[in-house]
């Protein structure tokens, strides 16, 4: 049955989630108050690169089922609401910036209808969906129907994550839980089709699931980044030391990969949002945990500095340094908090010429740091450089041919920050390899042998 919904907020979650809703089939009200960015989506244009999304985007406005609007007025007949917005850090670069969903929630409480269920999907601190409660009984006069419903999406994978996600957590409270509860299970069955499981908690439970996964990812990057700067000290590959353990069932491969460590617009901000909300509850051993995740992730971007160093003789002063990546990770073109970029200011400022290159997101590269130089082809980024750095695992970079590369560097010279290239096929074309937690020497036991006697 397809319901009259709306979205609040078409910022990367709330446009994705707006879209796969018209995907199936539901009439789609999005509203926001950037009027620039609502007038080019009623153009057609995309704000951002998603894999997937220009298609489903395509087909929802041929079909009439996605309108985009400034005027919450027009949301009056919807359903349920869906709160999208935006909740970055504060500007003391520790707490969550919760303000933009109380304005959301402000704005939409007077065109309300009686029955109408509000359904938060933003990041929040702990106590967050309670204090929403709160402030729409206030505004309204009545309690209002509330959910939080976390959305656990990774950028480049968003489309898919939100059409087939793994689960599908929701945060109920109030006289009409189950009420609330069955009207989610009516929108969200495609998903469950899928075989999306349903997890059903209270509202502090779901505000956590959400913070503590990410923070759990978090620590388990900074965990294997930890174990790199042993093998770095020791002669013992991180690489092969990752997957050995990542065999194990109970630990996983995924997010076990040693290198730049994590950046984006989730991970940094919520693992700092969950350490100042510890440190509110008095909660000393977690909160101190966190910030020493923090900390082995910046020094995981000093790293790579280190090896670009020792491999220019220990000075960047006036060295050409080529940076293959700006986007924080590949299949986006999200540059917020980028490692990538980080490392390139971080050279920049000892003194070396750096250049830029990135298959997608050089524009919002040029914008976040104008005083780097770009361009737009691989070859001439990496013209007469003394040392290459790969610092965003696009898989374009991968497939790059390192003999040819080695006519037109000044030294062949690479770091690969995010251990995706093949060491041997660069050692063999002539390079000096250095990879953060990897012996200078190419090992003989590669990843692919480990996995391969596995197989076995």
């Amino acid at each position: 049955m397809a319901r009259q919904v709306s979205v609040v907020g078409v910022g990367y979650l709330g446009l994705v989630h707006a879209v796969c809703l018209a995907h199936h089939g539901h009439p789609v009200v999005a509203l926001d108050t950037d009027e620039q960015r609502i007038a080019g989506l009623r153009d057609g244009v995309l704000p951002f690169f998603e894999p997937g999304l220009e298609e489903i985007f395509e087909q929802a406005q041929a079909r009439g089922l996605l309108h985009f609007t400034t005027d919450p007025a027009d949301l009056a007949d919807a359903e349920v609401h869906f709160l999208c917005v935006g909740t970055p850090q504060s500007a003391d670069g520790r707490h969550t910036d919760t303000s933009y969903v109380e304005a959301a929630a402000s704005r939409l409480a007077p065109y309300l209808s009686r029955d109408a269920l509000v359904v938060g999907k933003s990041t929040v601190p702990v106590g967050t969906a309670n204090a929403l409660a709160a402030r729409l009984r206030n505004l309204t006069g009545r309690e209002v129907r509330l959910a939080w419903s976390p959305e656990f999406v990774r950028q480049g994978r968003c489309v898919h994550d939100t059409l087939e996600p793994d689960r599908i957590v929701y945060g109920v409270g109030g006289s009409r839980a189950n009420d609330d509860i069955a009207v989610l299970d009516e929108i969200f069955a495609p998903q469950y089709a899928a075989g999306a499981d349903r997890v059903v908690v209270d509202y502090a439970t779901a505000e956590l699931v959400k913070a503590a996964a990410n923070a759990y990812l978090a620590t388990k990057i900074s965990f294997i980044n930890a174990v790199a700067e042993l093998c770095e000290a020791s002669g013992a590959d991180a690489l092969a030391l990752a997957d050995a353990i990542g065999l194990d069932r109970r630990i996983g491969r995924d997010f076990l990969s040693p290198g730049l460590g994590f950046g984006g617009g989730c991970l940094p901000k919520d693992l700092n949002g969950l350490g100042a909300r510890a440190e509110e509850y008095d909660a000393a051993r977690p909160a101190a945990l966190l910030r020493e995740v923090d900390a082995i992730n910046d020094k995981a971007r000093t790293n790579v500095v280190e090896l670009a160093l020792d491999l220019c003789d220990g000075d960047l002063y006036g060295k050409r340094v080529a940076i293959l990546g700006a986007a924080f990770k590949p299949h986006t073109d999200d540059v917020r908090d980028s490692p990538a970029l980080d490392v390139a200011s971080i050279c920049r400022a000892l003194g070396a010429q750096v250049v830029v290159h990135d298959p997608i997101a050089l524009d919002n590269a040029r914008r976040a740091h104008p005083e780097l130089s770009y361009r737009d082809n691989v070859l001439d980024a990496c013209n007469k450089a003394d040392v290459v750095l790969h610092l965003t695992e696009w898989p374009q970079y991968a497939e790059l041919d390192p003999a040819q590369l080695a006519t037109v560097v000044g030294r062949a010279c690479i770091v690969d920050g995010r251990h995706g290239l093949d060491p041997d096929r660069w050692s063999d074309a002539g390079w000096r390899y250095r990879a953060f937690g990897r012996p200078l020497a190419a090992t003989a036991i590669d990843s692919g042998q480990i996995l391969g006697q596995e197989a076995l």
